[in-house]
């Protein structure tokens, strides 16, 4: 069974705020337009046929997405050299129920599996819910223990149902820099992981093979009852 884990991109939807100290804010979204429509193309082809071209304007931190190393660090690998088998993982759930708005995460609350070496480790906050909402600009985030846990225990990617895997008002950004560090990939603004069991599923999150590309917008999913590993 296949279960779609990413929001619908669409034009003028809801995107990340890169925001200044002074509160001033650069809105991320995307803008979807046709570029040729089929009224306009009837007479390429004697108006026997007619064809409509779509044109989109977007940051690549739009919807769900994946960041790769080079989003963190300059010179580092970009969304093109990511290979596939590091986008199509076998996966595991951490559910923290009632997680609260600017909650930090620790180990006590985000309880990991044992086994999650070569995994892609979802946390599900259920923030999804207030996807397209003021709600969802308040989230929760993990810890840095959480943070230590994953890569000691060789994760391979790590996503959440939440706007950022790390608390915006840590300008250090510890998840990002950690974990992008070690090629531990991250994807945020998943969707839907209610409907995933804990375990025994695989993750795929497989972006266009972009050059020069820090981050780009997937279409995630998982495939239950595929795990390997």
């Amino acid at each position: 069974m296949l279960v779609d884990l990413s929001h619908i991109f669409e034009d003028g939807m809801p995107g990340f705020v890169m925001r200044a100290k002074d509160g001033d804010g650069v809105p991320l979204s995307a803008t979807i337009r046709p570029f040729l429509t089929h009224e306009q193309s009837a007479h390429f082809y004697d108006g026997k046929a007619s064809f409509e071209l779509t044109e989109i304007r977007f940051q690549t931190s739009v919807g769900t997405y994946i960041d790769a190393p080079r989003h963190r660090f300059a010179g580092l690998r970009d969304i093109s050299e990511l290979r596939l088998e590091e986008l199509v993982l076998p996966g595991v759930v951490v559910h923290v129920p009632e997680a609260r708005a600017g909650e930090r995460l620790g180990l006590e609350r985000a309880v990991l599996p044992d086994d999650i070496d070569g995994k892609a480790v979802l946390f599900r906050f259920d923030w999804d819910r207030h996807w397209g909402r003021p709600a969802y600009d308040a989230y929760p985030h993990i810890g840095r223990d959480v943070i230590d846990r994953l890569i000691s225990g060789h994760a391979k990617l790590v996503g959440v149902d939440a706007l950022n895997i790390d608390d915006r008002g840590d300008p250090e950004r510890p998840a990002h820099t950690e974990l992008l560090r070690r090629d531990i990939l991250v994807v945020e603004n998943l969707a839907n992981l209610a409907a995933l069991p804990p375990a025994g599923f695989r993750f795929f999150a497989v972006p266009i093979k972009a050059k020069d590309t820090a981050t780009m917008t997937v279409r995630a999913f998982a495939e239950i009852g595929s795990a390997r590993g």
